[in-house]
């Protein structure tokens, strides 16, 4: 069963990302690297599908989900293998496509961008560092600074914080952690499908739409943005 929200005619002014899978090409790495951690622990190995529902979710309770034999005793050695290996993937990854030229369009119209994520402080900072994009979101949240997904806070705090009010406020992301946290805390979500969730996941979950690809959202957002051009 599909979950389509009204599209009610809402001008956004405030934009709020997910980072790995939505903005970053980095699924495939934290699934690889889930998996390496598990074969170095002699911990059965999880599939493609099973690792990457979890993208999205703070490590922690990511591990508790697809690796529920992980012990307390396991967990620090875990993820220590975990960052190795995704570390060894580092220059692998890199923006999608068209990304730069939407967050250029989004910056143009006046509008605001954040930053929702599962990632820890550092591994966002590490990668705003390599992408070239400190300092372009006017305020960012992660997983381990506040409640992980789907819990509404990051968005809440991000809201209050930007004083931007729900219904300018869009949530966009690629796993149905994210949409269920914009539908938790009263806000649009929009899905896209280049991520780590299918798309027939997405749609179960409550969305103002999908999309296929950062060019498709692009389109998707012009005619949306309430636009606070400078002079």
């Amino acid at each position: 069963m599909t979950h389509t929200l009204a599209d009610d005619g809402r001008r956004y002014s405030l934009i709020i990302f997910d980072w790995d899978g939505t903005l970053m090409d980095s699924t495939h790495s934290i699934v690889s690297s889930i998996q390496k951690a598990c074969a170095d622990l002699d911990l059965p190995i999880p599939s493609d599908a099973i690792a990457s529902w979890v993208i999205g979710l703070s490590l922690d309770q990511a591990l508790q989900r697809v690796v529920p034999e992980l012990s307390q005793d396991m967990l620090p050695r875990f993820i220590e293998r975990y960052r190795v290996h995704y570390l060894l993937r580092d220059h692998e990854l890199k923006l999608f496509e068209g990304v730069h030229g939407l967050l250029g369009t989004l910056s143009g119209a006046g509008v605001q961008t954040a930053v929702a994520t599962g990632k820890s402080r550092l591994g966002l900072s590490r990668a705003l560092a390599a992408t070239g994009l400190e300092g372009h979101f006017a305020a960012t949240r992660c997983a381990d600074e506040t409640h992980s997904k789907p819990n509404p806070a990051m968005l809440f705090e991000l809201m209050d914080e930007l004083m931007v009010p729900p219904e300018q406020v869009l949530m966009i992301g690629d796993t149905t952690h994210d949409l269920n946290m914009a539908a938790n805390a009263g806000v649009h979500g929009l899905g896209v499908t280049y991520g780590a969730h299918p798309p027939d996941e997405l749609k179960r979950a409550a969305h103002v739409g999908l999309v296929n690809d950062v060019a498709e959202l692009r389109g998707w957002l012009r005619p949306r943005l309430h636009e606070n051009r400078h002079s």
